[in-house]
């Protein structure tokens, strides 16, 4: 295997260097390379532009291929990858630090700002790996990945400059990287390898236990901070030479693994020449592809990578690893089916609910749930009055309140009607929307974490609505809201299709999710690089979760869906609390998981469409607005009303921030929700017992 990697590595360094974009043959460079002489712009194009992204391929290729093997090797995870564990964000985040407050420009200066980003998620990484299951610590890596993310957005938006630089970068392209900054970055590569060969021994012991390590003569705690060293030196010199490429270490640490099975030191070697082969390979394509213009290498690395992350994530080592999910839960005395006593089940009716009757017609009121409507309804009222009055505007509380009541000057009155209440509206009928499918998806999987936003559905409508808007005329891209449906409609059936339909329990279908996530941010960033500054900025804002200039007419269709598929989730809810228990005992009860769960999924996903059409993909608000209300009217009952009040009072607390963390720019609400949605992930994640 090592000789036929080395033979196509070889050919494709020919082919690296033989081909380009432009016009020279094939035999003047062939010519020029065996000493002949050539003009000035042979020179140019073979020395200053070929060679140095042939070299930066190999050495960004290998750093993350064996930097991904050494992650999966210390935290024990075939799914463990720079790139997956929110490791490249840190070092990206670094970088924009770096070119914003310290003007860094160079390799060396990148290098040094994306060690520090890398350094400290490695650190984070490593220290949460040892209490999750392979599949867990893939979504705590999504976790860091959004905070870390957002607050590169945070600091992006509020620089233009910045922002036309990281739009091309973040693409992981290897065009136009000049000679100096891979020799800038080579010393931490040759060192992140040094220390990858001497971990190989230890790593070996410590796969057995550590324990057995020990006895073996191993450290483990140093063999962990020596990995989380190499690890550090060698993502952090890719990212500053190539930009954040994802599915590369989960790439070469899987075929590397796949071939040589235990064998550390083996697999080190061969991971670092499968990422060099896959990244050079992937950037011969890229220029190519798409003549006379160059494809984006993280889109083509990650349409390969995102199938075998599905691919691992079905497989039988990480199930094991997860462990059976019913099992589980009967050794950690999860929830079980009690079967009441004679007395109790004479008992006429809940002890948190009271009847209710109107002639002949009688009704169970619940209490607790009825309750905790009314003090979320409250909490939303109060999240619209605080966006009434807030803003940089000096206009003081009570000038705002008599501005909406028409009372002021005519700015005041236009900036709180026609600007800031509309867009609370919208904000209002898009949370709304988006809690109501989170706790659809999340009764629907039986899984807290299945929301359209982990599932792929969000970005199937973001991509949906996008490539609407490009090949139209429309001046914005949220006239076209009503592809947002279609676009999530077909990603959700893509992702339950590949992971074994509607009823998948635990998180393997959650990870398909982040796959297709992850393919269609590629997209994203490729759209961006692909349009001018002006028109990526908008695409940008939107594609990150705004309300920026949203009014009534925007905000119509989304609350005509909520007048309509709120009643229908509330006439299938009984249903589906009975499916929350079990497939057999819903068909016991006369309840049809078949017809069920499909309608479900319908509602829910044209909830997420309608909401991305209005205000673009707002992180975690499906996460978080189920959760939080079933917090206070519990867990026995959906909180199908609970839930669209969370959602609504998050989007427009989130939209309030955004307007006024900073003076002279406007932080998306989308990107608010991503900072802080991240600690809440991990939260739900340390508080999840099933595997």
């Amino acid at each position: 295997m090592f000789g036929l990697n080395v033979a196509g590595l070889a050919v494709l360094l020919a082919a690296s260097m033989l081909t380009g974009a432009g016009r020279i043959g094939t035999g003047q460079v062939v010519d020029y390379l065996l000493g002949a002489a050539g003009d000035a712009h042979l020179e140019m194009v073979v020395t200053t532009i070929r060679l140095p992204r042939t070299l930066a391929a190999l050495a960004v290729g290998a750093a993350l291929g064996v930097s991904g093997m050494l992650l999966q090797a210390v935290t024990r995870n075939p799914l463990a990858e720079t790139g997956l564990l929110g490791v490249n964000s840190g070092a990206a985040l670094g970088v924009v630090l770096g070119i914003v407050y310290a003007g860094a420009q160079t390799g060396g200066a990148y290098l040094a700002w994306a060690l520090g980003g890398a350094l400290l998620t490695t650190g984070v990484v490593l220290l949460i790996g040892a209490r999750f299951s392979p599949l867990k610590l893939v979504l705590a890596g999504a976790a860091l990945s959004a905070t870390l993310t957002g607050i590169t957005s945070a600091l992006l938006v509020a620089d233009p400059v910045t922002f036309d630089r990281y739009r091309f970068w973040v693409l992981g392209s290897l065009a136009g990287i000049p000679m100096d900054r891979v020799l800038a970055v080579s010393p931490a590569i040759l060192a992140g390898l040094v220390m990858a060969a001497f971990a190989a021994r230890p790593l070996a012991a410590l796969s057995l236990g550590d324990d057995v390590a020990v006895a073996l003569g191993h450290r483990p705690g140093r063999t962990r901070a020596a990995v989380t060293v190499a690890v550090t030196l060698l993502s952090a010199a890719a990212v500053a030479v190539a930009g954040p490429i994802g599915f590369l270490g989960l790439l070469a640490g899987y075929l590397a693994r796949t071939v040589l099975g235990n064998r550390v030191g083996s697999r080190i070697v061969l991971s670092g020449l499968a990422g060099a082969t896959v990244l050079l390979g992937a950037d011969v394509l890229a220029r190519v592809v798409m003549r006379p213009y160059e494809a984006p290498v993280s889109l083509l690395v990650a349409v390969i990578g995102g199938p075998v992350l599905i691919a691992v994530a079905r497989s039988r080592s990480v199930s094991a690893g997860a462990g059976d999910l019913l099992a589980d839960k009967a050794a950690r005395g999860g929830r079980r089916i009690r079967v009441l006593p004679a007395g109790d089940r004479l008992r006429p009716r809940p002890s948190d609910t009271f009847p209710v009757r109107l002639g002949a017609c009688s009704a169970l009121v619940p209490v607790r749930s009825c309750l905790a409507a009314v003090a979320l309804a409250l909490l939303a009222c109060a999240a619209v009055l605080a966006a009434i009055l807030a803003g940089q505007s000096a206009m003081t509380a009570g000038q705002a309140l008599d501005a909406l009541r028409g009372i002021g000057t005519g700015g005041q009155v236009m900036l709180v009607q026609e600007i800031r209440l509309p867009r609370i509206v919208a904000g209002l009928v898009a949370g709304a929307a988006l809690g109501l499918s989170g706790c659809l998806t999340q009764a629907l999987a039986r899984n807290r974490l299945a929301t359209p936003d982990m599932l792929g559905v969000n970005q199937g409508a973001v991509i949906a609505i996008m490539i609407s808007g490009l090949l139209s005329s429309a001046a914005t891209l949220f006239e076209h809201w009503w592809t947002g449906p279609l676009g999530a409609l077909v990603a959700a059936v893509a992702v339950f299709a590949i992971s074994g339909g509607i009823g998948t329990q635990g998180y393997r279908f959650i990870v398909t999710g982040l796959a297709v996530t992850t393919l269609g941010g590629a997209v994203t960033q490729a759209v961006l690089a692909w349009n001018g500054l002006s028109a990526a900025t908008a695409i940008h804002s939107w594609s990150v979760g705004s309300l920026a200039g949203r009014g009534y007419p925007v905000a119509l269709p989304v609350a005509a869906g909520l007048a309509v598929l709120l009643p229908a989730a509330l006439a299938v809810s009984r249903r589906l609390a009975v499916l929350r228990f079990s497939e057999d005992i819903g068909t016991v009860l006369g309840t049809s998981p078949r017809v069920t769960r499909p309608a479900v999924l319908a509602l829910a996903v044209v909830l997420a469409g309608l909401a991305i059409g209005i205000g673009g993909p707002v992180a975690f608000v499906a996460l978080a607005a189920p959760v939080l209300a079933a917090r206070l009217s519990g867990s026995v009952r959906l909180p199908l009303v609970g839930a669209p009040l969370v959602g609504a009072a998050l989007v427009v607390a989130a939209d309030t921030i955004g307007r006024v963390v900073t003076s002279g720019a406007e932080v998306p609400a989308g990107v608010v929700t991503s900072i802080l949605g991240g600690p809440f992930l991990l939260w739900t994640l340390l508080s999840d017992r099933r595997p």
